[in-house]
């Protein structure tokens, strides 16, 4: 048996109400074929099993029918009945399963440790990929644009766009998650999406204050105006442009002051690692004229161009975030590069489930990117429960150490027994993740 693990992950997503939350929410009803949509919350729960144990597209789902698997869980459906379910979904089929990924992660945050902090500090960010897709027969396939080793390029594919939670003590897990045609501009979308998971954050226990962070394609109105009607705070990239120049401009030389941060970064306009540069900050208001009007604070850092060493007066290359926070400059700036951490977010999905987008369907691909990202929540909050597992582990690193664990099934006198490796470094983080999900046994 190769997937072991799976006994108290999945023990947890139904310790959590995921199945309970799929019967009651998800309805199909209209299916070409009715056995199709029959028991959603059995296929819901093979398809979150089949992730979790690393599966990346439809065929891939059968992971878990081999061997003695059938004994650990009863109702396996085949990989061409799930593909079928799957493809049976419509966009209010997909709003349906949208709310148990967020009921399910309020359940989790009940449950475990997976928010811990939520109470003090909680990070919302909002990004989006474009995952590759090949053939003209994908639905919602488009160009778009992608960087690939560096460079701006235009690829086919379908871009998720996505909003995760997090505090300073633990590791990200997904709020909110929509699929978008390939051609779909990074904000579309993004004001109605933040909005749910503020709602899914404050729910989840999210008492303290709440900073939305994101880069210059989501400096907009609508977006910020979503942020302010919650409650929460901002963190903005801004595009350059004649006003944030003149802003800039005004700063006076007194007004820098240097920053050395604690690691290396990447500067964005030259791909090199810097350590050191000066922030200052001047007040802005954005979106003047508009309903969406607001003041608040310019943060702006620079960087010495070393292309221009030579110069008679320093060159500085400048970066600047609008934000209403009333940390100091220093952590403002501090704060709001540590919005890079929702690339870790990304890797996890492209390094598991979003490594395809496996039907021709647009809402099917919808579907199994919801789907995903319930199995991401749920791989978290089990790592949060292994006590000596680090709880930033990367989502991988817990399928491969959680989940796909070798072991036998015995069956003397048709009871059944699971036999983990003798030597397997794991075995107490298994034992103490079974027990805190299942409770100990009863006494003989």
């Amino acid at each position: 048996m190769s997937c072991a693990g799976l006994v108290p992950v999945m023990a947890l997503a139904e310790r959590a109400g995921m199945s309970e939350l799929v019967g009651e929410k998800v309805k199909i009803t209209n299916a070409s074929i009715p056995s199709t949509g029959a028991n959603p919350a059995g296929k819901v729960a093979v398809i979150v099993a089949g992730m979790a144990a690393g599966a990346d597209s439809i065929d891939d789902l059968d992971v878990i029918r081999p061997g003695g698997m059938g004994h650990l869980f009863a109702g396996v459906y085949a990989p061409s009945t799930l593909g079928s379910f799957l493809r049976a979904f419509t966009h209010g089929h997909v709003q349906q399963l949208m709310a148990v990924l967020r009921a399910v992660l309020v359940n989790l945050a009940a449950r475990t440790p997976v928010l811990r902090g939520a109470d003090q500090l909680t990070f919302v960010d909002i990004d989006s990929l474009l995952r590759r897709v090949y053939g003209h027969a994908k639905g919602g396939a488009r160009f778009g644009p992608a960087k690939v080793g560096g460079y701006q390029l235009l690829l086919r594919g379908l871009s998720p766009l996505v909003a995760r939670i997090s505090t300073p003590l633990s590791a990200p897990v997904i709020a909110a998650m929509r699929l978008r045609g390939g051609n779909a501009g990074s904000a579309r979308g993004a004001a109605s999406l933040l909005a749910q998971a503020l709602a899914t954050a404050k729910a989840a226990g999210a008492a303290g204050m709440i900073l939305v962070r994101a880069d210059s394609a989501y400096y907009a109105g609508a977006v910020v105006s979503a942020a302010r009607r919650a409650g929460a705070y901002f963190s903005l990239t801004v595009s350059m442009n004649a006003a944030i120049q003149t802003a800039i401009a005004g700063i006076a030389e007194q007004g820098w002051t240097a920053v050395r941060y604690p690691g290396a970064v990447i500067d964005p306009d030259t791909g090199e690692l810097i350590s050191e540069a000066e922030v200052a900050e001047t007040v802005y208001t954005a979106f003047a004229g508009t309903r969406h009007e607001v003041t608040a604070r310019l943060v702006v850092r620079r960087v010495a161009d070393k292309n221009n060493t030579d110069a008679l007066f320093p060159v500085w290359r400048y970066h600047a975030f609008f934000t209403n926070t009333a940390l100091s400059t220093v952590d403002a700036d501090l704060t709001h590069r540590q919005h890079a951490i929702i690339e870790t977010t990304f890797a996890d999905l492209i390094d598991g489930p979003l490594a395809h987008l496996p039907s021709g369907i647009f809402n099917a691909n919808a579907a199994w990117t919801i789907c995903a990202a319930i199995t991401h929540n749920l791989l978290r909050a089990a790592g949060s429960l292994a006590s000596r597992f680090h709880a930033k582990a990367r989502g991988a690193t817990l399928r491969r150490h959680l989940v796909c664990v070798p072991a036998r099934l015995a069956r003397p006198q048709g009871r059944p027994i699971l036999h983990l490796p003798q030597h397997w470094p794991w075995a107490d983080t298994w034992h103490g993740l079974h027990l805190s999900v299942t409770g100990p046994p009863p006494a003989a």
